[in-house]
């Protein structure tokens, strides 16, 4: 066990890195631009994982009479991952059982703790590094075309979030740990209210709540897979090369269940002749899970297809009494 902060925070953050390399969780996920599964590695790993409702725990570890892991149903997807890379931090370092409330995610950068063992700052830095390790935020960065001074917009960090599978929160102090930001931009970055941003996505569209998460996606984001919840939306933002004769086909999209609550069109060169447009189409999601492959080509002629975008989604966070989705979708490629 770490005698200090800095050698927890160390311990903590290798022992993340050689889990992904016992899982190969590195070439997996940076080639589907996704997030690491937290709970695919606890399934992989055969470690017991009980989803429960805890009243006042957001999780626990446990060694007797063998090692296992709770995690709540009761707080968002992002709360859930943490807790669970959490967990798994204490299994992997050989913890003593823990009880882990709110405290968890309360936590900052030489936090007292109860005793002198810094066993919770190892668990910390675990999580941190299993969930947003570097190599999964420049992955991101390299596929999107954003860079550095990018990461100091607040819609880009929610949007780099939500690929990471982490809170917007949680991935504004990554980036300050990994010195990625200044401690300024941290700051400010953290002022900014996470339902501005999701309005201005939606732009004049109005849902029920603002408790699912909105998706900006392009064709950036082709081979994807969309891991969100039932509440959630997502904005199509695709160039459209109308004056060509091309558009985007939206059928196999509603024929998903997706509905469709807001499409139009903004042309950038007002002057030019056949210019593309960017086509944007708001959609809530209705279908639990599944494929959806968009193609853009002329529709009096369907077999000259310009481009297209398919991604994979699953919309059933967050995580229900029961199985975990992750070990639900290992049974049903098993069956």
């Amino acid at each position: 066990m770490a005698q200090d902060y800095a050698s927890a925070v160390r311990a903590g953050t290798m022992e993340a890195g050689r889990l992904h390399r016992e899982l190969g969780t590195r070439d997996e996920v940076a080639s589907l631009g996704g997030h690491v599964d937290v709970f695919a590695a606890i399934h992989a790993l055969h470690l017991p994982l009980l989803l429960r409702p805890l009243n006042g725990l957001l999780g626990a570890y446990l060694n007797e009479p063998s090692p296992g892991v709770l995690v709540t149903t009761q707080r968002p997807m992002s709360v859930q991952r943490f807790t669970a890379a959490h967990e798994l931090g204490h299994f992997r370092m050989g913890h003593k059982p823990s009880l882990d409330d709110e405290n968890i995610l309360r936590r900052t950068p030489n936090s007292p703790e109860p005793t002198s063992e810094f066993q919770e700052t190892e668990a910390d830095a675990f999580a941190i590094a299993f969930m947003m390790p570097k190599w999964l935020i420049h992955s991101h960065c390299q596929r999107q075309g954003w860079t550095a001074p990018d990461l100091a917009e607040p819609a880009v960090v929610y949007q780099l979030s939500l690929r990471l599978g982490a809170s917007y929160e949680a991935t504004a102090r990554t980036l300050h740990r990994y010195r990625i930001v200044s401690r300024d931009v941290q700051d400010r970055l953290l002022a900014r209210r996470r339902r501005d941003l999701k309005a201005a996505l939606l732009n004049d569209y109005t849902p029920e709540n603002y408790r699912g998460d909105v998706w900006l996606l392009t064709e950036k984001d082709a081979g994807t897979r969309i891991d969100g919840s039932h509440h959630d939306h997502f904005v199509l933002s695709l160039e459209e090369r109308s004056g060509g004769g091309y558009l985007w086909d939206l059928d196999q999209l509603k024929a998903s269940g997706f509905a469709v609550v807001r499409d139009e069109r903004e042309t950038h060169d007002t002057e030019g002749v056949g210019a593309s447009v960017m086509r944007r189409v708001t959609a809530a999601a209705s279908p639990e899970r599944g494929t959806v492959s968009l193609a853009e080509k002329r529709p009096w002629d369907p077999g000259t297809l310009h481009t297209d975008l398919t991604f994979d989604f699953d919309f059933t966070g967050p995580e229900q009494p029961g199985l975990s989705r992750a070990e639900r979708r290992h049974l049903l490629q098993a069956a």
